[in-house]
């Protein structure tokens, strides 16, 4: 009976089905013919800290009356890929770092908007201006020469502008503008691969995102879907030209913003969903503790003049999204698959919207707006508070949008 069951399995394992199985499974696991979104990589996924969905979305409010879907689109196809939006001491602007390299000012009606800095001198006209082309894979391949200016901030006393360009570090530029001039593009020896965002402390020190320490802009949603943890916040010291590490091990580190009296700040935890703290003063000091957790993808992160804070999130998570999260070996699997990312994408339930959150200092959610039918924007990068307008910057799109606020 013994020798007979052998047989049987044996012969289970020598079945052609059997084995046609094995060897796709193999085949999609290797994928020698890159096919798959991760093709070409080395895609390893891991386990990272993320809170539970029914947790947070059980929680969550909504807008019912999709308020942000209210919104007003501003500069359609004069603006391309308008991540960071900025004013100076005068008032004047939107300056808007833009995917073709470029960042611009708007001069009023009757000018328009006027290339105010560059971030390289490689920069060219004939290269680098793809209109409205600029916010896709076209650009691709020569954003890394041309620059991709992300963060914006003006320091209000000396009209100096700094820049966090995902290709380029740290830059500051002068109140005339022109080409900037590198701050920080490495840190202990080793390339800056990917400065995001960025905020300037009272002192003169400029604190500052790397998303990543091993993919860049161009291959951004891999940090996403291998869910590593390369991130860093650093800081630069003006006087002494240097460059710190002051927080490592982060999940896609994103926006960055002082609280009102600069005893912490604020960053947002792309891969995480979440907005975290970090204390500069008090019997707290160098510690990092939980703000919020959040129903989707945090990008900037924006004070207003009450010192609340404002959230940009491109939303939301789905039940699918989090088996994938708590189980690598089925993302490692399922991106390998030879179907385009946007098709894996919804059939885990992804469906790309805006919403904006505003917090007080304690992470109590004071408003949200959403937009659930992309009618202003399917992604969103940062929410600036102006003078009764809201005004919204979004990475992938060529537009503004603006929103009387309250």
């Amino acid at each position: 009976m013994e020798k007979e069951g052998q047989n049987k399995d044996g012969t289970f394992l020598q079945h052609p089905f059997f084995l046609i199985i094995v060897l796709a499974f193999g085949f999609v696991m290797m994928d020698p013919f890159q096919l798959g979104p991760v093709g070409g990589l080395q895609f390893r996924p891991v386990k990272h800290d993320i809170a539970p969905y029914k947790e947070v979305m059980g929680s969550w409010p909504r807008d019912n009356k999709s308020r942000l879907g209210d919104g007003k689109l501003e500069f359609v196809d004069e603006v391309y890929g308008p991540e960071s939006l900025e004013f100076d001491s005068l008032g004047r602007g939107p300056y808007a770092g833009l995917a073709d390299g470029r960042i611009v000012r708007w001069m009023g009606e009757d000018i328009g908007w006027e290339t105010f800095a560059i971030v390289t001198s490689n920069w060219s006209e004939k290269l680098c201006a793809r209109g409205a082309d600029s916010t896709t894979a076209k650009q691709w391949k020569h954003e890394k020469w041309c620059g991709r200016p992300l963060g914006l901030r003006f320091n209000k006393e000396s009209g100096d502008l700094y820049i966090a360009d995902a290709h380029y570090g740290l830059l500051r530029v002068g109140p005339d503008g022109g080409l900037a001039t590198p701050l920080a593009t490495h840190v202990e020896g080793k390339l800056i691969l990917f400065a995001n965002d960025l905020d300037i402390h009272r002192n003169g020190s400029i604190f500052f995102t790397d998303t990543s320490k091993k993919y860049n802009r161009v291959n951004h949603f891999f940090i996403l879907l291998e869910g590593e943890a390369t991130g860093r916040l650093l800081r630069y010291d003006p006087p002494t030209k240097t460059t710190h590490i002051v927080l490592d091990g982060l999940a896609f580190p994103n926006g960055v913003q002082f609280s009102m009296d600069q005893t912490f700040l604020v960053f947002t935890e792309t891969t995480n969903c979440r907005l975290m703290k970090y204390w500069l003063e008090g019997p707290k000091t160098g510690t990092v503790e939980l703000v919020a957790h959040l129903p989707g993808f945090p990008d900037n992160v924006r004070i207003n003049d009450k010192g609340q804070f404002w959230v940009a999130i491109d939303c939301c998570r789905t039940p699918a999204q989090e088996v994938l999260t708590h189980n690598p070996w089925m993302r490692s699997l399922y991106f390998r698959l030879p179907i385009r990312m946007s098709v894996l994408a919804r059939i885990i339930g992804m469906r790309m919207y805006t919403v904006i959150s505003l917090f007080n200092e304690k992470g109590e959610i004071l408003e949200v707006l959403e937009d659930p039918r992309g009618v202003v924007m399917k992604l969103v990068s940062e929410v600036r508070e102006i003078q009764g307008k809201l005004w919204i910057g979004t990475v992938a799109h060529n537009h503004i949008a603006t929103l009387p606020y309250p």
